[in-house]
């Protein structure tokens, strides 16, 4: 969109741009405090003579010489601008209905594309942001919204980078700021995970219980082919017992004598 800004001046132009010279030459030294324009460090001057843009880069910082009458220029400002995208009221790939907001860090690397190629640089820039959130939200689920922000960030600012790049942006950064999901869908999936954590813990309770019945089966095997292990457990038990200040002393009767019991009473 930006071809030499020298040709196509024209007789007249020049006739124009000559008159200027000579004014300035003719009022100096007053002129020269109306010609002569400062521009920051952060800034650039985009110069434009009888229309055209003086040349293909921005001018600036330092000291810029403008000729009266038939030079104009606008100032860009360089530093980082940060655009607070409102909260966006999107379907998610899975038909739920979230409210998700973001911020949006960009600056401007072509002072010249930023004035010529757009006619309001910052407000192009904040509506196609918000544009883009929603449709690459869209095609996500509410799961991988909420555990892939990250990711979702860096695609937001690639679709970016390629649709602001012949207006001189340069987007450094997105990020997701807050995620809002209805209530209803709040309780329906604390109640998910609630009963997700249940099921996780009786499968552990269960897990616990089979190792300890195939351990106590390996006891019993060795405390059965062994009656000094069976004492020394026995003693080991009361051991433990007495470490408490109990005065419950516990016989083992073995099951044996109870089943014979059994037997001869009902045999009476």
């Amino acid at each position: 969109l930006i071809a030499d800004r020298q040709e196509g001046i024209g007789v007249c132009g020049w006739i124009l741009i000559s008159l200027s010279f000579l004014l300035v030459l003719i009022t100096f030294p007053i002129s020269i405090w109306a010609c002569i324009k400062v521009i920051r460090e952060y800034e650039r001057a985009v110069v434009f003579r009888l229309g055209r843009i003086l040349s293909k880069k921005a001018k600036g910082p330092g000291l810029v010489l403008i000729l009266p009458c038939t030079d104009t220029f606008i100032k860009v400002d360089l530093r980082t601008v940060t655009c607070n995208i409102p909260p966006q009221e999107i379907l998610t790939k899975d038909a739920i209905t979230t409210q998700v907001d973001g911020v949006v860090y960009y600056r401007i690397h072509s002072a010249v594309s930023a004035v010529a190629n757009v006619t309001d640089v910052h407000l192009a820039t904040f509506l196609l942001a918000q544009t883009t959130l929603r449709n690459v939200l869209g095609t996500q689920s509410l799961a991988q919204l909420l555990a892939g922000r990250e990711e979702v960030a860096h695609s937001i600012q690639a679709v970016l980078n390629s649709a602001t790049e012949q207006w001189g942006i340069k987007v450094a950064r997105v990020e997701i700021k807050d995620v809002r999901i209805p209530v209803a869908m709040q309780r329906a999936m604390a109640a998910e995970a609630e009963a997700a954590r249940e099921a996780r813990a009786k499968i552990v309770a269960a897990e616990g219980e089979m190792n300890a019945s195939k351990a106590l089966k390996q006891a019993s095997v060795v405390l059965a082919e062994s009656l000094a292990g069976l004492q020394l457990r026995y003693l080991q038990t009361l051991t433990t017992l007495a470490a408490e200040n109990n005065s419950t002393i516990v016989f083992p009767l073995p099951i044996n004598m109870l089943e014979s019991f059994r037997r001869k009473n009902t045999g009476g």
